[in-house]
């Protein structure tokens, strides 16, 4: 038998009338019942007590008549109990198997990238902005691309997009509000070949910045605001510099049509081509202004209007030649089949 194999000085038995064994293993008791006991008998419940464990709170089974084993209550409420013991004991830097950082030191933490931020990242960011919003392709500036990509990288992988996009907007939004300042003081003859100027810098300073900013455009600008980096800058030529002149402009424009070549025809073709790409709406101010250099802008020709057209073009050429602008020699023209 099981119990005639246990080593004495281990295991000690007694043995009661009722054949029930208590058995006593280093300070532990094992109370049992033996085979062939009836049904009362043998759902006593085995006991095992350990040291250090709660009182009130057991471990085992019971048997019934058929030799089928339960847990009892009291062994469902320890159980229970040691749950609720081991959630207690969970230390409060993890949750669900991940380490978390608790509020304080989540908000030291970003406090401190933050500050890094400010301190080393954008200020440097800052000095190549406003070279590079400075730009005239016939100058060299030393700037490098590849540092400013670098800063833009890490500011976005610390999840500063957002306050580098704010950042951004309001640096060249103060330069564009100098810009504007300087556009106004300017003398009326003066203003269309400045706002070209002005307007040529900072389209090739686009060519340089929206590049740098690639990682910025890609991962917050496109994905979160549903944009474009040099949509957005240019729309903010358009509504510091462009909007607050644009009468004043359209004046001039229209008069230096009247008067050819008192504004260089280069320069006249690139302010009013600029002006559309900034706001298509304006070419309505002025229709016969901007569909002399961009197509499209009238409504399609009528038949019925032909005669007008010649006439139009009758007239265009006369002014022409009063101004000073001889046909040329005809002597050449080949004579119609008419004549």
């Amino acid at each position: 038998m099981i119990m005639d194999a246990m080593e004495d000085d281990i295991l000690d038995l007694k043995d009661d009338q009722n054949h029930n064994y208590c058995a006593s293993i280093s300070g532990r008791t094992l109370t049992t019942s033996s085979e062939g006991t009836d049904a009362t008998t043998a759902q006593l419940p085995v006991s095992l007590s350990v040291q250090g464990e709660k009182p009130g709170c057991r471990r085992g089974t019971l048997s019934d008549s058929k030799g089928m084993t339960k847990c009892t209550d009291s062994d469902l409420d320890c159980a229970s109990s040691k749950v609720r013991e081991t959630d207690n004991m969970t230390p409060p830097s993890t949750v669900d198997g991940k380490r978390t950082i608790d509020s304080p030191s989540k908000f030291l933490l970003n406090a401190m990238a933050v500050e890094d931020y400010r301190k080393n990242h954008w200020p440097n960011l800052e000095k190549a902005i406003d070279r590079l919003l400075l730009y005239n392709p016939t100058d060299h500036i030393s700037v490098s691309y590849a540092q400013i990509y670098s800063y833009v990288y890490r500011c976005v992988c610390q999840q500063h997009s957002e306050l580098l996009y704010n950042d951004l907007i309001m640096k060249i939004t103060t330069h564009l509000q100098q810009v504007s300042i300087h556009l106004e003081a300017s003398p009326p003859g003066n203003v269309i070949e400045n706002f070209n100027d002005a307007l040529t810098q900072y389209t090739a300073s686009l060519q340089c910045i929206v590049p740098v900013f690639m990682y910025l455009n890609k991962f917050y600008i496109e994905s979160k605001l549903n944009s474009d980096l040099r949509k957005d800058l240019m729309k903010l030529f358009a509504d510091q510099v462009a909007e607050k002149h644009v009468n004043t402009l359209m004046s001039l424009l229209i008069k230096a049509h009247s008067m050819p070549f008192q504004v260089q025809p280069s320069t006249m073709a690139s302010v009013v081509k600029g002006l559309y790409s900034l706001q298509p709406e304006w070419a309505k101010l002025a229709p016969a202004l901007f569909s002399g250099f961009i197509p499209q802008i009238n409504p399609p020709a009528e038949e019925s209007l032909l005669s007008d057209y010649a006439a139009y073009d009758k007239k265009l050429q006369m002014e022409l030649s009063m101004n000073g602008f001889p046909r040329g020699d005809q002597s050449l023209k080949r004579a119609s089949d008419d004549s």
